[in-house]
């Protein structure tokens, strides 16, 4: 007798497989469930079930399925943790991530044996269970970051197969030795820990370099240092220079006018035990480019106002004192802010205590109005029908909620009085002994960081030490090792201790960085010198002060130097001669031409140098080269191997998007907006940052080499299809704007969504780098005249926007075709899409909801008159049902 198969004949074998697969795994994701499905519990073959997204507070049944691996029950609304999971002894896989938990009972992991990966990050944990050591043969993953923990919880030790833990976001101040004895563990991340034992920066280089750390205190007791990054901010002439030189003087010291800061100057100086780290920054705009490369977390921020330039209006506040307190909020949004009002001696007593009550009236009111605007917005998201769709959004916006600068009271000084200047030390020097403000503020060293640290600040001091204080990497080797105490110190080492002090601002030395690897910048100074020889104010000015010397030197004339100056003016671009001249003439006037090859390349077109190097990495330049004809000398590309490109004859030329204007070449290249383009909108708030259009042109440009760009517009060109990108930077109205012309065909939206998404994960990724900002992606209606925007849901890479054809506006009532507002390809064009299940509503302000309409359509259509030249217009209204618009 022949067997019977199991799905009724032998000729569906795959049908039996994808019968068989069904049964066994189960996704039930974004379905607003309430309680688990009795279909679900029904079924004994189920090894994976995936619920992320719903609305569950239990899973009463879930005993039942004693077969499941693989539990997914993140982003719930779980409170308490589901007892009944002990019961699921095949366990390999849990995630509870994103839920309420605050205890999980003892006795849950015992009866987990097989359990390899565990999530439970973004709850209100503050302790494991002990019988977690239970799966001390099988866990290798652990996630337990964004809670409540204030010591490292034990039970995580005794995980003896552990090879993955996230612990950021917690209260840890220190880490045990234990953790990292084994070899086991491969990825460690805890930052945003206020850590002492190791500190942060110590903790940034990896694995094993906590782990070089450890074994160090392990011969040597720790020594405690306690040094404060203190960074000055502030308008130009503000006083900045003044106070910061008064205060390491110990006395009054007036910088003039002429002498003020030209990017950032860096001094060090002591109170009692405390080391300060003064970083003062130049407060012209066009250095402002600079700042995101050095302004740190974990740092005080000195806020200096020119009391005396001060009026109590909008406007001077915006200028002052608004733009570096929006800027800070959005970049370090955990700072501790110190206003220090400057010039009181020009001032009336009564009209500096007006003043400075203004102020921090000002700025309380600002940050009352940053709470509410986060406030709206997550409760826009909670608002609609289903806000699982938001999840991610949400969890970052209460994130930023909790994150908030700390504004202390307003210190108004007169910097030529002495006691005035004890009195802002005194001041500064409680503040930084408060361990609510700065918990991180005391660190636990080896002796060997701070014999390094003492030995290369020496060999920085010295004679035989060039200005520009740039070493290479071997060489500061064979230089420390002449030092007591430091015979013994090897490559792997000195790494740890650099990247240390590179990280608290004392050196300077970016090994990510192919072309400076080899180079340590022992004067940060220097390095910044660099910077300002481009990023400059008035560098108009200097490009025509370059004397004829220096342009003979470069094989250039009078003329070129006009027509570098005219290319300059229009177009933000300096050819490799012109910028090589222009470094020429700026090193002179410092003094230090001796080490003018070494930053910009040995001979007009070899090697790159340093300067390009660093320009480039932080997204202050672009290297442009013009299309030329095939070049037959090129390499052959062989798939699967590195292929080098071949450097073209023609000069490089070098785009500073800072510098741009705003012309009409792009618009006239994109033609003009139409109404039947992919539009959709990048929202930011408070506000689009300072410099971020300039620095996403950047990258943008280096990715698609086809472009054209102005001061606020962009035009990239792939595959020979346009996609315009405008920035628009109004108060409570800020975006940037990307429209593609409307593709045909399944192809055609496939390339226009795989390219508008490129763009827009350009954005997110360049926008991380603010923790203080919200950005929000939206489609408006394609209806003319109708506010309302779609929002997009979380963006995880893993989902499918949605599976809906049509989208229907709840204010206009129009119905589109999914692949018009959001990432989608369509289904055959030519048929009408199937009457969905679930429609997207989009109301005015922003949100929207989900889910099956309530409103009943009456299928009458009422056409009007065409105006004159158009075709027909369709005018629609809730009531109304209007034809799926394409």
């Amino acid at each position: 007798m022949q067997p019977v198969p199991r799905c009724g004949a032998v000729t569906q074998p795959r049908a039996c497989q994808e019968q068989e697969d069904s049964l066994r795994e189960v996704t039930l994701s974004t379905q607003r469930l309430r309680v688990l499905p009795p279909a679900v519990l029904s079924n004994p073959m189920l090894e994976s079930l995936d619920l992320d997204r719903n609305k569950l507070r239990s899973i009463t049944g879930i005993s039942k399925l004693c077969n499941l691996k693989k539990l997914i029950l993140s982003k719930n609304e779980i409170v308490d943790f589901p007892n009944e999971i002990q019961s699921l002894v095949c366990l390999e896989k849990l995630e509870l991530n994103q839920n309420q938990i605050r205890v999980i009972p003892e006795g849950i992991f015992s009866h987990l044996p097989r359990l390899k990966h565990l999530r439970l990050n973004n709850n209100r944990l503050g302790a494991l269970p002990r019988d977690l050591a239970a799966c001390r043969g099988s866990l290798q993953y652990l996630n337990i970051s964004n809670n409540l923990f204030r010591t490292f919880p034990q039970p995580v030790l005794q995980l003896a197969h552990l090879q993955e833990l996230h612990i950021q976001n917690n209260g840890l101040r220190q880490l045990p030795r234990e953790l990292f004895q084994g070899q086991s563990l491969k990825m460690f991340k805890a930052n945003g820990n206020p850590l002492r034992e190791p500190p942060s920066e110590v903790c940034a280089g990896g694995i094993q370099q906590i782990r070089n750390y450890f074994n160090q205190l392990q011969h040597n007791s720790g020594q405690e240092d306690k040094r404060v990054k203190t960074m000055f901010l502030g308008a130009s002439l503000a006083g900045k220079s003044t106070i910061c030189k008064s205060l390491k003087q110990g006395q009054t010291k007036l910088v003039p006018k002429e002498e003020r800061t030209v990017g950032i100057e860096i001094s060090e100086f002591r109170i009692e035990d405390f080391t300060f780290l003064f970083w003062d920054f130049a407060g012209q705009l066009e250095y402002y480019m600079t700042h995101h490369v050095f302004i740190t977390p974990q740092a005080l921020v000195v806020l200096v106002i020119n009391l005396h330039m001060y009026q109590t209006n909008d406007k001077t506040f915006k200028d002052l004192v608004g733009f570096w307190i929006n800027n800070l909020s959005m970049r370090v949004p955990n700072s501790v802010v110190l206003p220090v009002g400057t010039h009181v001696d020009c001032c009336r007593e009564e009209e500096v205590e007006e003043k400075r009550r203004d102020i921090m009236a000002k700025i309380t009111a600002m940050l009352m109005e940053r709470k509410s605007n986060l406030a709206h917005f997550i409760n826009n998201l909670e608002g609609s029908e289903e806000p699982e769709f938001y999840m991610d959004q949400w969890e970052r916006l209460k994130e930023m909620e909790n994150c908030t600068l700390t504004i202390l009271n307003l210190v108004a000084v007169n910097c030529t009085d002495h006691r005035d200047i004890k009195k802002l030390e005194a001041t500064i020097l409680e503040h930084v002994k408060n361990e609510e403000l700065f918990p991180e503020v005391v660190r636990v060293l080896p002796p060997v960081y701070r014999q390094v640290e003492a030995a290369i600040i020496d060999i920085a001091q010295s004679e035989e030490m060039a200005d520009h204080g740039m070493m290479d990497f071997q060489y500061l080797l064979s230089k420390l090792s002449h030092y007591k105490h430091l015979a013994n110190l090897g490559r792997e080492l000195l790494q740890d201790i650099l990247r240390y002090l590179h990280r608290i601002g004392l050196v300077v030395w970016y090994e990510e960085i192919k072309h400076l690897e080899s180079t340590v910048f022992l004067q940060p100074t220097f390095l910044i010198t660099m910077f300002k020889l481009l990023v400059r104010y008035r560098l108009v000015q200097q490009l025509e002060s370059i004397s004829v010397d220096t342009l003979i030197g470069e094989h250039a004339t009078i003329r070129d130097r006009s027509n570098w100056v005219w290319t300059f003016k229009s177009k933000a671009m300096l050819c490799h001669r012109a910028v090589r001249a222009l470094v020429k003439h700026q090193l002179c006037l410092e003094g230090m031409q001796e080490v003018f090859e070494e930053i910009m390349g040995h001979g007009p077109h070899r090697g790159r140098g340093k300067l390009f190097s660093l320009l480039e990495h932080f997204e202050l330049c672009l290297e442009v080269r013009h299309t030329e004809a095939l070049n037959p000398q090129a390499t052959e590309f062989v798939p699967g191997k590195l292929w080098e490109t071949t450097r073209g004859q023609g000069e490089s030329w070098y785009l500073f998007p800072t510098y741009l204007n705003q012309t009409e070449e792009v618009s006239e290249v994109w033609g003009g907006d139409h109404p039947e383009d992919l539009h959709i909108r990048v929202y930011f708030s408070p506000e689009i940052p300072e410099g971020f259009f300039q620095r996403f042109l950047v990258k943008a440009c280096s990715f698609y080499s086809t472009h054209w760009v102005a001061k606020a517009t962009c035009l990239l060109i792939c595959n020979g299809k346009p996609l315009l990108i405008k920035e628009n930077n109004q108060r409570a109205y800020s975006y940037l704007e990307l429209r593609y012309r409307k593709p045909a065909g399944r192809t055609g939206f496939q390339f226009a969504w795989d390219f508008l998404m490129a763009v827009v994960f350009i954005v997110q990724k360049l926008a991380e780098e603010w923790p203080g900002l919200h950005m929000c992606v939206k489609t408006p209606c394609r209806t003319a005249g109708c506010p309302a925007e779609l929002i997009w849901p979380d963006m995880d890479g893993t989902n499918t926007m949605t599976k809906e054809d049509v989208k229907t506006c709840g204010t206009c009532g129009h119905r589109f075709g999914t692949e018009l507002l959001l990432p989608k390809v369509p289904r055959e064009l030519e048929e009408p899409p199937s009457q969905p299940s679930a429609h997207y509503y989009v109301t005015s302000y922003g949100t929207t909801t989900f889910g099956t309409s309530s409103i009943h359509v009456n299928k009458q259509v009422r056409r009007l008159p065409p105006p004159l030249g158009q075709g027909p217009t369709l005018m629609a209204r809730l009531i109304l049902s209007p034809p799926c618009l394409k």
